[in-house]
């Protein structure tokens, strides 16, 4: 009975742990490394393990950090179930389908030029008939559930609050008439979200893996946000350009609709035409819209009056590649909202080479821009940067708004890990060092519990835990 860290272990993405109980292999998440200088090479290398040899795999949402490499994964050899929420399942036939796509267009744009300076090509990590088959092998489960994964291993979803269908995973290990219990976070979020229940509370385990991403940072209060984000809207609306939202085709894609719909009025979002530029989100809106009886208790109380959520009725939906071509003409009064979040791909890069250079142009940033990435240089300040291989000027006015962060902050961990009455030892993963270090200190103070952070390839012996 053992746990061994792989990927997400002292780095953000890439979620990936090994479990082996009685003879069978499964993995918790696997998930892509995103926004390094040398994510794509990582991706393509070789798993720790033979694919063919793992027997299940444990889901914990559909974010690509935690569900991109599956497809790999089947290529490979894996041909066992997926477990994850039915939620989850619907989200991931959307993400893992575009990221076979955009993986075939970045690979063939490189390609055309790697081919003029007679440089070896690239392959595709993975083609669209994996993500097919990928989701052919994988199962839809209810919150609250008990589910046999093996017959060692038995796992129940709870929910998470980060995205819909997002799960905290509780694994009841058993293995010669010894029974532990792990608990897997996923990725946490906020208390008191839009649309989102808090996320569950877990009484007793005896180990708990748990994300760090906001370790030793708080978030700006939701109130203050939605301040700001109304003084955001409205300086856009008086400079007379466009604004350009790079947002999370999953969750914070609905958030900001939801927000827009319900500060309607007082944020004068009539004077906007409001643009979701993005087949993914788009798709993804819909499958939130499906799930109704998982909205907290203010979604539901709005979703009585607005059918579907959210009431914009100057919001346009670009579906095909055309629908986005022609926004290419609008110059002003517009906001575009678009994946991907982190700027390494997606629509987002054509509104930027069509409205950065231009002085009236605002951007909003919403979320985690990981170091190296298109979004980092561009909240740093950078005056220039590359997109698809061409320069491009920075003109445009800047802004980031963290408070709509679909991750919890330090006190919001606290407040989850507050929830076990036992104090289990906590191992942190999916966040960088300095964050680890900063929430291990900060719960070593607050709880008085063993911290450890973990780090690829560190193997624990769970049937010792006390």
């Amino acid at each position: 009975m053992e746990l061994e860290f792989f990927g997400a272990a002292g780095e953000v993405t890439g979620s990936c742990h090994i479990l082996r109980v009685g003879g069978a292999t499964l993995l918790l998440d696997c998930g892509m490394i995103q926004g390094g200088r040398n994510s794509e090479e990582r991706n393509a290398e070789a798993f720790p393990f033979r694919a063919e040899d793992i027997d299940a795999v444990v889901l914990s949402h559909a974010h690509l950090d935690h569900s991109g490499r599956l497809p790999l994964l089947v290529k490979r050899g894996f041909n066992g179930p997926i477990h994850t929420h039915n939620a989850s399942k619907d989200l991931a036939a959307v993400l893992l389908a575009d990221s076979a796509h955009l993986q075939r267009s970045i690979v063939r744009r490189a390609n055309r030029w790697r081919a003029k300076k007679d440089k070896p090509l690239l392959q595709e990590l993975y083609a669209s008939e994996d993500a097919e088959q990928t989701l052919e092998q994988m199962q839809g489960h209810r919150y609250a559930t008990w589910l046999r994964v093996t017959d060692n291993v038995r796992v129940r979803f709870h929910d998470s609050g980060h995205i819909m269908g997002s799960a905290i995973v509780e694994l009841e290990l058993t293995e010669q008439n010894l029974t532990k219990t792990l608990v897997f976070s996923g990725d946490l979020g906020q208390y008191d979200t839009p649309i989102l229940e808090d996320p569950s509370v877990l009484e007793r385990a005896d180990l708990v893996l748990m994300e760090s991403t906001y370790g030793g940072r708080s978030h700006r209060s939701r109130d203050d946000t939605l301040i700001e984000l109304g003084e955001i809207l409205r300086a856009a609306a008086k400079e007379g350009g466009n604004l350009l939202i790079p947002a999370f085709a999953v969750g914070r894609s609905q958030e900001l609709l939801y927000q827009f719909g319900k500060h309607f009025d007082d944020w004068n979002m009539q004077g906007w035409e409001i643009y979701l530029d993005s087949p993914m989100a788009i798709k993804t809106t819909e499958i939130y819209w499906r799930y109704p009886h998982l909205y907290d208790e203010e979604a539901t109380k709005l979703s009585l009056t607005m059918n579907p959520m959210p009431s914009l009725p100057n919001l346009r939906m670009s579906r095909s590649a055309e629908d986005s071509k022609r926004l290419k003409k609008k110059t002003s009064g517009c906001i575009f909202i678009a994946g991907s979040g982190m700027c390494n791909g997606g629509r987002i890069l054509h509104h930027f080479r069509n409205n950065l250079h231009l002085p009236k142009t605002r951007v909003l940033f919403t979320g985690y821009q990981a170091p190296h990435s298109l979004g980092r240089r561009i909240i740093d300040g950078a005056d220039e940067v590359r997109i698809h291989g061409k320069p491009c000027e920075v003109q445009a006015k800047v802004a980031t708004v963290g408070g709509f962060s679909a991750h919890g902050d330090a006190d919001d961990l606290s407040r989850w890990y507050k929830g076990f009455t036992n104090t289990p030892p906590l191992f942190l993963v999916h966040g960088d060092p300095k964050a680890g270090a900063a929430l291990r200190d900060q719960f070593e103070r607050e709880h008085g519990t063993r911290v450890t952070l973990a780090e690829p390839g560190l193997t624990l012996d769970l049937s010792a835990l006390a």
